[in-house]
């Protein structure tokens, strides 16, 4: 989530701001947290089928 903070580029002044870019782009102010919402869910997801899986015997 660090990545998604408001950032100035110290010699451009170019601001980086993934809110913006959301509005612009995808023309929904709430895709930052929609898209961390579903990593969420597939991290979960991931560890119910990695524990669910047989143990391995090497």
């Amino acid at each position: 989530m660090e990545r998604q903070g408001v950032s100035t580029h110290k010699d451009s002044g170019i601001v980086n701001d993934a809110n913006d870019w959301a509005i612009e782009t995808m023309d929904n102010p709430r895709y930052p947290l929609e898209l961390f919402l579903r990593v969420i869910t597939v991290s979960l997801e991931t560890q119910k089928i990695v524990n669910n899986l047989p143990k391995l015997d090497i």
